[in-house]
């Protein structure tokens, strides 16, 4: 590509750019219009800011935020205090059964937050299974705000684990022993040379968790909305779900959410921006692992502990109520039955419809988001074009958009009577949904592969006749896929089991397995529900191994032939 194509607006670029604008700006143009002009749904612009002084004027107002900040940084804080000592063992000494440990930390990755928290609910609730084996229970902790922070820390604080663990065993433990030689103690050289220089990665992770934090839905309705523990995104719900429905007040809030995440990304920027820490002599950091000694089985006791209480527990409730006949037969052999999943596979029937149509939103969304997280990356970062930091940015920006607000915006967008034709009340509304907030997953790994592949042969293809399609498809392509395709699962994981843009969008007579596993806990059908849950999650753990497994025999094959 010339200089002068590569400075100027391409077709492919003017092309991304509009995917860009109806996916991530449009929803939250018409969120901020919204929160302006009360009327905007009626088609007018008249009154502006007139609903804004009943919103803040409601003393309920203060509670919802008060709410949710507290569950962030309690949410944050216990991670941290989990994640960052895990990580740091993790990553510095030769921890027995360690690939164990990183696979069964996985595991909450792989179970829906709401589906945890309902396995929480049948674990720890009067005559739950702990109640049964053990005679105890604490359903007084787990309905309240303690228990929402319990749970939802468990889903999440394996961000920060597998964050520090990376960040530390990159950096290795050689200026930590440096700093030994010089006198210093093992606890004030890990506090002073190994610590900071993992900060980025733990900024980065503590984030990603607040944002997780602020925009659940599922784990404090299910868990503290009985108690009256109301946070800003189930008080969006109610706005949308009670009669009359409050436009101006959901957009309000979702306004003050968004808010609340692009301070705490501001926040991080801060932080990193103040203390970057890195090595100026160019060698690679001494990697190798040292020995726990006397501390081994104590290390590995603690991170047994860890994987039992986040991972084991709640698969333990799920797995065994999907085999349960009745709930209130107990924990006995005769109450176990298959009649659960007998009932989901049973053809026709709505179950294994919802199955089928996450499954194919999951796929359509990662491939949708692939080809345009590809096409984003390369304006950003192969051309010099104008409005490429645009770009990025808006590519970015739904990492601090929680899934709720994306569905608020959606509405607002498409249920307006001047478009002539619109996605809204289809399934195409919530494939756009999915888009938006899981677009940054390709953006970032298409990018940091991008900015590894150099430019000369590009240039070449392009001096030998190749038009940029060509080059992309057959030079860039093949070497952006393994990249590429890591972020696509990753897509296609969150993408067929997302719950709260789903309550907000779905149309009628569509359902996704996140929505009958919701319904059935509504309606009382546990059994159904769980063993919904079980199947979608063996069915999503399986296509993500059998890909990686495919691209790895692939590669080995490839790799025998040359």
């Amino acid at each position: 590509m010339s200089n002068q194509s590569k400075n100027s607006w391409s077709p492919l670029a003017v092309g991304t750019a509009a995917a860009l604008i109806a996916v991530v700006a449009l929803p939250l143009a018409f969120v901020l219009l919204q929160a302006i002009f009360p009327s905007l749904a009626d088609g007018s612009l008249a009154a502006p800011f007139s609903h804004l002084a009943g919103i803040f004027g409601n003393p309920d107002l203060m509670g919802l935020t008060f709410n949710t900040l507290r569950l962030g940084a309690c949410v944050v804080m216990l991670s941290a205090a989990i994640g960052i000592p895990l990580g740091a063992l993790r990553g510095l000494f030769k921890l027995p059964l360690a690939p164990l440990w990183d696979l069964m930390l996985l595991v909450p990755f792989m179970i829906p937050p709401y589906i945890a928290a309902l396995g929480w609910i049948m674990l720890l609730q009067p005559h739950g299974y702990v109640e049964q084996l053990f005679g105890v229970h604490a359903a007084g902790f787990l309905f309240s705000f303690g228990g929402v922070v319990f749970v939802m820390t468990l889903n999440v604080f394996p961000v920060v684990y597998f964050a520090v663990s990376r960040s530390i065993s990159t950096s290795g433990s050689r200026l930590a022993d440096v700093g030994r030689v010089c006198g210093g103690s093992p606890w004030r050289c890990f506090l002073r040379i190994t610590l900071p220089l993992a900060t980025p990665g733990i900024a980065a992770s503590l984030l990603l968790v607040f944002a997780m934090a602020i925009e659940e839905y599922g784990t404090p309705a299910a868990l503290a909305a009985n108690a009256g523990f109301f946070v800003l995104v189930t008080g969006i719900e109610r706005r949308f779900s009670d009669w009359p429905v409050d436009l101006p007040g959901a957009a309000t809030l979702s306004v003050i959410l968004v808010a609340m995440a692009m301070l705490a990304f501001l926040l991080q920027r801060r932080i990193q921006g103040k203390h970057v820490y890195e090595t100026l002599n160019g060698k690679p950091g001494d990697t190798s692992l040292r020995a726990l000694g006397a501390w081994r089985w104590p290390v590995t006791a603690l991170f047994a502990l860890a994987a039992l209480v986040a991972a084991c527990a709640p698969l333990f409730s799920i797995v065994v109520t999907s085999f349960m006949r009745t709930l209130s037969g107990g924990l006995h052999a005769e109450n176990l039955s298959t009649v659960h999943f007998s009932a989901i596979l049973g053809s026709g029937n709505a179950a294994l419809r919802a199955l089928g149509t996450s499954m194919a939103l999951g796929g359509a969304t990662a491939l949708l988001t692939g080809v345009l997280g590809v096409l984003v990356a390369y304006c950003v970062v192969k051309t010099r074009m104008r409005g490429r930091v645009l770009l990025d940015a808006l590519s970015v920006m739904p990492n601090t958009l929680p899934g709720i607000v994306v569905g608020v915006g959606l509405i607002l967008a498409w249920n307006q009577p001047f478009w002539p034709a619109t996605p809204y009340n289809t399934w195409a509304i919530l494939l756009l949904a999915y888009c938006c907030l899981l677009l940054p997953y390709p953006v970032r790994y298409a990018s940091a592969a991008l900015a590894q592949i150099g430019d000369n042969m590009e240039s070449a293809a392009r001096v030998h006749g190749a038009s940029l399609r060509r080059t992309l498809l057959k030079i860039l392509m093949p070497l952006l896929f393994p990249s590429v395709l890591a972020s696509m699962l990753l897509v296609f994981a969150v993408a067929s089991r997302e719950l709260v843009a789903s309550l907000l969008l779905a149309p009628t007579g569509v359902q996704t397995a996140s929505l009958f596993i919701w319904r059935q806990f509504e309606q009382g059908s546990v059994g159904q529900g769980m063993a919904m849950s079980v199947i979608t999650i063996l069915m999503t753990t399986t296509v993500m191994v059998g890909v990686t497994l495919w691209r790895q025999k692939k590669a080995g094959s490839g790799a025998g032939s040359m």
